[in-house]
């Protein structure tokens, strides 16, 4: 038995944990899952919440940065990225 471990990013609609997900993508070190980001029409949760529930680890959360003057509402990035983790046997 040897544990692998899966990423899970979401990218939420704010800083929320139970804001509504926007943008995903998932990574699988157990090789089970072999996709490509952006292959998928739904995504595997509908919040951060969700995925806690289900077992996924919350490693890291973005930084709430203001942005800078007049560009409020610039949309070259999404801003609500959050990475989570699963231990997997293989």
């Amino acid at each position: 038995m040897a544990l692998r471990q899966q990423v899970l990013v979401l990218y939420l609609a704010n800083s929320a944990l139970a804001a509504p997900v926007v943008a995903w993508a998932n990574y699988d070190g157990t090789g089970a899952r072999d996709h490509m980001a952006g292959d998928e029409d739904t995504p595997p949760y509908a919040t951060g919440v969700h995925a806690l529930k289900d077992g996924w680890r919350l490693f890291q959360a973005s930084q709430l940065l203001p942005h800078a003057r007049g560009a409020e509402l610039d949309l070259d990035y999404l801003k609500y990225e959050f990475l989570f983790e699963k231990l997997a046997d293989t």
